[in-house]
Formats: structure tokens, C-alpha cells, sequence
């Protein structure tokens, strides 16, 4: 197993490599010039070709991608162009608040998807199924931004149920019941789409594992029906479902990103969106890099849990 493990993350090293080319790539073709939108009014073609060379920006791109990776294997992301902070430090006080709320997400349409999914498939072609099946795909189907924007109207400007953005109360809050008040709307938003697509394949692993002759061989022997389901199919079934939770996690951190810009978030995505319009390049290809290298490790992690739950995979 730790052979396994050790393959594994060899094989993430050329994975991240690429990253940082496809990040420094894009980044590179986005139009408009960042000393021009660090120096505002003061863009002077002096004042340019000063912040230029004194940010390394007149060296070739290839030069420029090779002292930024060298940077980043030492640990250094550079320093904002905007802030004049060195770029870790903005991305370690952000990325806690997106891991909340994208972790929050997972465990809400971890558990929603996978109750869905057994109950969908226990009542195949049934009433349950079929509405199972209806609020899927129109979970499926809705924006997840349109979604928030919505639950912001209904919940929070006409039934003041819930704060409308933010992490905290501007005045007199930050404890833990202040927390949960904001989390709810942008975690349920979040973990909608998120929702749906683990409680169909949910049910189609539970399906397949259903007409398998031991499920048939248990029920003979007179076992109840909760334990057929709980602890001979579903464990069986959880192989074939932990790899989509992986990648789910992935597209939940990765769609945190917009859905923290809808309900003013704090997070990795906010910081994102701010750099992106004051063309922060290192902020942005460091915050895109964090978040890129994380989907890649939730997915190895997946990987590893399910080779340990399957020994035919061993």
C-alpha cells in the first residue's frame, strides 16, 4: 500500500509541473498591462518602463516563468503588485475561509447525495424515485449563481432569515452561531449541482450491486432488509462512488470561486476576482495554482481511499 501511495504521488509531480505552465500561459495572454493598472494616472511611458523592470516584466516570458517557478519551489509566490504583500500571506488568510465553505458544501451534498441515491434505488420506479429524480436534475440543470441570487431574494431580503453576504456580522458578531447563520445559503448553493450528480451515480452503483447474486443469496438467508442495504450493498456500491466524490470535491472548490463573488464570500475566489480586474498576474496565478494543486490532491486522496476499501484493486 505505501508502494501504491509513493506511485502515486510521483505521478502528481509532472501533474503540478504542468499546472504551473498552463497558469503562467493564461495569465500571460490576458490583455492590458499591469504596470499601466498599478500606476493608474500616473502612466507615464517613464513611470511604465520603471515598474517593468523593477517587477522583472521586460525579460522574456520564458525567463519570467522559469524565476517565477524557482520562486514557487522555494516557497516564495511573489508579492502583490496591488497590496505590497507577499502573495502566500494573502492566499493562507483566504484559503481558510474557501476550505470552510467548500468543506461545508461536501459534507452537505455528500450526505443529501448519497441518501438520495439509496433511497432512489431502493424504490426503483417508484413514486420516491421518480421525485428523487425530478429535484436532481432540476438541481442539475439551475446555475448554481442564478441559484444564489434567488436564495438571496426569498431568504434573506423577503423573509430576513439569513444575512444576504459576508462571513460575519459587520457589528457585534463572530462567533460560531454568527458563522453558521452565514454559511447556510452559500454552502446549500454550492452543493446543489454537486448534489445531484452524486445521487445519480449513487443509484446506479446501487442498482448494479442490487441484482448481484449474494444480495439475492442474503435476502434468502433471511436477513433484514436495512442490513442487505446498509452493510452488504451500499459498502459494496461506496467503491464505485468514492472516486466521483473526489472529483466532486474538485468542481466544489473550484466552484466556490464564483459563488463566493454572489454572497461576498472572503475566500480564494473574492481575492481572484479583485486581482483579475487590478491585474495582480502573481496574485492571481498564485491563488489559481492553490486551488488547481488542491483538485489534483482531493483526487488522490479518493484514489487512495478507494484502493484501500477495494482489495481487487490491491
Amino acid at each position: 500500500m505505501a508502494h501504491y501511495i509513493l506511485r502515486r504521488l510521483l505521478t502528481v509531480i509532472p501533474v503540478l509541473f504542468g499546472l504551473t505552465i498552463i497558469v503562467f500561459a493564461i495569465m500571460a495572454m490576458i490583455p492590458g498591462d499591469p504596470a499601466t493598472a498599478i500606476l493608474g494616472s500616473y502612466a507615464t511611458p517613464e513611470n511604465v518602463e520603471r515598474i517593468n523592470r523593477a517587477l522583472g516584466l521586460d525579460k522574456p516570458l520564458v525567463q519570467q516563468y522559469f524565476i517565477w517557478l524557482g520562486n514557487i519551489l522555494h516557497g516564495d509566490f511573489g508579492r502583490s503588485y496591488t497590496q505590497n504583500r507577499p502573495v502566500i500571506d494573502i492566499i493562507s488568510e483566504r484559503f481558510g475561509n474557501t476550505l470552510i465553505l467548500a468543506g461545508t458544501s461536501m459534507v452537505l451534498c455528500s450526505i443529501l447525495g448519497l441518501i438520495a441515491g439509496i433511497v432512489s434505488a431502493v424504490r426503483q420506479y417508484g413514486l420516491t424515485d421518480k421525485l428523487v429524480t425530478l429535484f436532481v436534475l432540476i438541481g442539475i440543470s439551475v446555475p448554481s449563481f442564478w441559484l444564489g441570487l434567488l436564495l438571496i431574494l426569498v431568504f434573506a431580503v423577503k423573509l430576513h432569515w439569513f444575512p444576504a453576504s459576508g462571513m460575519f456580522a459587520i457589528y457585534g458578531g463572530g462567533g460560531p452561531l454568527d458563522l453558521l447563520k452565514h454559511l447556510i445559503l452559500p454552502a446549500f448553493t454550492l452543493a446543489v449541482v454537486a448534489t445531484g450528480v452524486i445521487a445519480r451515480l449513487t443509484r446506479t452503483a446501487m442498482l448494479e450491486v442490487l441484482r448481484q447474486d449474494y444480495i439475492r443469496t442474503a435476502r434468502a438467508k433471511g436477513l433484514k432488509e436495512r442490513r442487505v442495504i446498509m452493510r452488504h450493498a451500499f459498502k459494496a456500491a461506496l467503491v464505485s462512488v468514492i472516486p466521483v466524490l473526489g472529483i466532486q470535491a474538485g468542481f466544489v472548490l473550484g466552484g466556490a470561486v464564483y459563488i463566493e463573488t454572489v454572497f461576498q464570500w472572503p475566500g480564494i475566489g473574492s481575492m481572484l476576482v479583485t486581482a483579475i480586474s487590478t491585474r495582480d498576474l502573481l496574485t492571481v496565478q498564485g491563488g489559481v495554482l492553490v486551488v488547481a494543486a488542491a483538485y489534483v490532491l482531493f483526487n488522490l486522496a479518493a484514489d487512495v481511499v478507494q484502493t484501500i476499501l477495494d482489495p481487487r484493486l490491491r
